[in-house]
């Protein structure tokens, strides 16, 4: 009797903190429309895309994250609720560009183990002291499902909670192929299905820590996907995976797979075959030569391109990540062997263009994010200087980009007056 007496306290008490929490947000909410108006056009243009709507607020109401109802900051992501566009997510930080390729769960003999336990906690200090605001990491279907409904989380559940502790953001890139699901690593899956399953049972264990799920990556290169059928075969994924992605998560978000420099061609065949409605994000790696300074151009064609694209579709709402742009940074120490656009710039030439990334293309109206491409240099991985694209060196040592990315990121902040104390939040 005592105990069914304690049970039924303890669920009268969920159950009025769940009506108390849904109270107090649609007060903020209603709170929020008056702070807007008094916000910039910058910001609603940034960030009015982001507040979600009834469906997502219930399955952000459902999450379970840490809130303090009474306070400034209800989601604990140090921006005030007032300008948070969506204020009792932890996830959504809204228009902050600032993100990393980082290869954090590479822990295998093709990649010369990147990442030990020690190393991942060396490597998310850093990616703090940087002012990183999202991670883009694959989380591999064969690290995950190694045999057929065998999940193994491990792993993935240490390199979350460590980002989560630094206040970082996970895009999370779903794929490849797993060893029993179909030819090789880099083909479609015999059953599509089979990798609907591990994308629901990814998203559904991580998604209150994880918003942002990308199918695939550069689905448009042979080197990454086949078959190379115009993006037929990679459009029916697409589909089947972002169905399964809000029925396990309805306030996620599907970033399209990042296509290769050359992949307008490649989203306009996904429009083509009737995937508007089966991404959130258009996602493009528009890899330049720094070299060559009338190269950044190809940058600005890319994305007047892809607006255009939009418009044509009727799909103008949608913003534009930029998940992978970088170029090595090579040190006269190391013999260089170039990349796949020649000679490779040094480390100072390779800072210069990061800031000029940094400076300019951020200030796109629809480019929402850009991630650098890498984190951290690797080792013998590519054999060539794409080894060395890192802002870290493989001993952990900075670059100098690594100190320009981090200045961008202060500057950024204090011009953008975006949280509520820039000191503690620069990191």
């Amino acid at each position: 009797m005592r105990n069914f007496i304690k049970f039924t306290l303890i669920t009268l008490l969920f159950f009025s903190n769940q009506v108390y929490a849904y109270g107090r947000l649609d007060k903020q909410l209603e709170l929020q429309k008056v702070s807007h108006k008094n916000n910039s056009r910058e910001w609603h243009n940034r960030n009015d895309h982001l507040i979600p709507d009834e469906k997502e607020i219930e399955a952000i109401m459902s999450l379970k994250q840490k809130r303090e109802l009474t306070s400034n900051d209800i989601d604990r992501d140090g921006i005030l609720n007032s300008i948070d566009p969506s204020a009792y997510d932890w996830r959504e930080i809204g228009y902050q560009p600032f993100g990393t390729l980082a290869f954090l769960s590479w822990r295998h003999n093709w990649n010369n183990y990147k990442y030990s336990q020690e190393g991942l906690e060396k490597i998310v200090k850093l990616l703090g002291e940087a002012g990183v605001s999202f991670v883009r990491m694959d989380f591999l279907w064969q690290d995950i499902e190694p045999n057929n409904n065998r999940f193994n989380f491990e792993k993935y559940d240490f390199i979350v909670e460590l980002l989560a502790k630094k206040n970082i953001r996970i895009l999370g890139v779903l794929g490849y192929c797993a060893s029993w699901a179909g030819q090789d690593w880099n083909h479609v899956p015999r059953n599509l299905d089979d990798f609907t399953d591990y994308v629901y049972n990814v998203i559904l264990r991580y998604k209150d820590r994880v918003k942002y799920w990308e199918i695939w990556n550069e689905p448009d290169s042979k080197v990454y996907w086949q078959p190379q059928d115009d993006m037929k075969t990679y459009t029916e994924l697409l589909k089947k995976s972002y169905a399964v992605a809000k029925k396990a998560d309805p306030s996620c978000k599907v970033v399209l797979g990042g296509m290769t420099s050359e992949g307008y061609y490649a989203i306009k065949n996904i429009y083509k075959n009737g995937g508007k409605n089966y991404f959130d994000i258009i996602n493009i790696h528009p890899f330049v030569n720094p070299l060559l300074p009338t190269e950044i151009r190809r940058i600005y064609t890319l994305y007047n391109n892809l607006e255009r694209l939009k418009v044509k579709y009727n799909d103008r709402e949608k913003k534009i990540w930029f998940t992978e742009i970088g170029c090595p940074g090579m040190s006269r120490k190391v013999e260089s062997k170039g990349w796949w656009m020649g000679k490779s710039p040094s480390e100072k030439q390779q800072a210069r263009f990061l800031y000029t990334i940094y400076t300019d293309i951020i200030e796109l109206a629809n480019v929402e994010k850009i991630f650098w491409a890498f984190f951290r240099d690797n080792k013998e991985h590519f054999n060539n200087d794409v080894d060395y694209f890192g802002l870290t060196r493989w001993d952990f040592s900075q670059k100098p980009a690594f100190d320009v990315y981090r200045k961008r990121y202060v500057r950024w902040l204090n011009l953008h007056s975006y949280f509520r104390f820039s000191k503690k939040y620069a990191r």
